[in-house]
Order: C-alpha cells, then structure tokens, then sequence
C-alpha cells in the first residue's frame, strides 16, 4: 500500500524505493523455493540480476513452479533495473523519474503481488482474477495536477487539511501562498491567511515565511497528513475477496 500511495500523490522517488523493498522481499522469496534459503534480511545481495539468473538456470526443486523459476526472476530483475537506472534513489541516473516511469513500476509491481497470490493460495483462475482486479484497481488520486494548478479530489476535506495535502504533494514541500490559495480556490486571501495560515504556522505544522509569503510543510505536518488524511483513505480488498483468499489458504 506504500507504493500505492506514492505513485497516487506522483512521489516517484518515493514510489521507486518502496518497489526496491518489494524486488528485496520477492527475491527471498524465490530463492527459498528454488534452493531452500535464502539470504538474510539485512545482508545485501551482491548482485540481483546474477541473483535471479541463477533461479532461473539452477533450481532443480520440483516444487516451484515455472512462473517461479522462469517469469517471476525477469520481472523482478525489470523492476529492480526500473528503480536503479532512472534516477530513483541515486544521483547521476540516466534520466529523472517521471509519470511514465512510475507508472511502469506500479503495474510490474502490481503483476507480480497478483501472480505470487495466484500461485501460493492455490485459487481457480477465476478466484485469482477477482483478487488481482481488486489490487490492480487504479487509485484516485487525492491530488490532481492540471494546467499547471493542483486540485484536491478528496470530498468534504476543510481548508486546513486541503492546504496540508496539497503541501505534501509538491515535491519540495513549498508553495507560495497565493497559489495555495488559488489551488484551494479559498474566497478571500485575506480571511485564508488569519484565520488557516496563521493557525497552521503556530501549531507549527507549517512555517509561513510572509517575507516572501510562501509556506513549507513541516515534519509534525508531514506527520498529521500521513496520520490521518492518508492512512484512513487506504482501500481494502472487499470482503468476499478477502474469503476467498482465505479459503485457498485452508484448502492448502
């Protein structure tokens, strides 16, 4: 859900580093069915694509299944490529991270989450469809970016909570105040700044520099967005899919 949540608010760095996490954890994984073991949490592995070629090439274990040896391994090496040569997490990448890039990183990762449930929870091709729908569902965002302004599709969110989201999403966390108040499409400037940008900057979850009237988000900002505006906006997998998974598992 962490990758889901950066690609949904475009923090592509964000979003590459948390599908390194999952190449880590899914390699581990391999190689536990293909030899056994596996390297510990914690221990780098000197090099993933050698890795994941030696999966492919030296698994002699009956028990894994040809996705697992064959198609699982590349699409892991593709993803870990993706996240280490499009300046994702290090300076000095062959380009920057942009829409696309990211994009490709969340239906590869969204790929191999579904097909890792479809194999170890044993379900019908029809079972393992449902599931891999209702994971691979696109997000709305909660932040539009539009010719050149930004929006919050969030329903019924306050003044406050707008500001704080749409800080949040600007990748450096500063915007100036009256494109903040455009963004929110707040009446009156005048009222937005003393009655919300005063509170904000006292509570000290932003710092409003009226010098040159432009407003950053702090940590305790930060904080309270991923608290309480995003966490309580994650989907879950409906209930009836969440059965399902759950009756393969028994039926193992």
């Amino acid at each position: 859900m962490e990758l889901k949540t950066h690609l949904s608010e475009s923090r592509h760095d964000a979003a590459g580093l948390s599908a390194g996490k999952l190449c880590e954890a899914g390699i581990r994984l391999l190689q536990e069915r293909a030899f056994g073991q596996h390297t510990p949490f914690g221990k780098k592995i000197a090099n993933f694509a050698d890795e994941c070629r030696r999966i492919v090439s030296s698994s002699t274990a009956t028990t894994i299944t040809d996705s697992e040896k064959v198609v699982l391994p590349r699409a892991l090496v593709f993803l870990y490529t993706m996240r280490n040569t499009r300046g994702i997490g290090h300076i000095g990448g062959d380009v920057d991270p942009n829409a696309i890039d990211a994009a490709l990183i969340g239906r590869t990762a969204d790929w191999i989450i579904c097909e890792l449930i479809r194999i170890h929870h044993h379900l019908s091709l029809e079972e393992a469809q449902d599931i891999v729908d209702a994971l691979a569902i696109r997000q709305l965002p909660d932040v539009w970016e539009v010719a050149g302004k930004r929006r919050v599709l969030r329903d019924g969110l306050i003044a406050k909570d707008q500001a704080l989201l749409l800080l949040y999403s600007a990748q450096e966390g500063t915007v100036l105040t009256e494109d903040l108040v455009a963004w929110i499409e707040y009446s009156n400037p005048g009222v937005f700044k003393s009655k919300v940008l005063s509170k904000l900057h006292s509570d000290r979850f932003v710092e409003w520099d009226r010098e040159v009237d432009s407003v950053t988000l702090s940590p305790k900002g930060a904080k309270y967005v991923e608290e309480t505006l995003l966490l309580a906006a994650q989907p879950i997998i409906p209930p009836d899919l969440a059965h399902k998974a759950a009756q393969g598992r028994r039926n193992k």
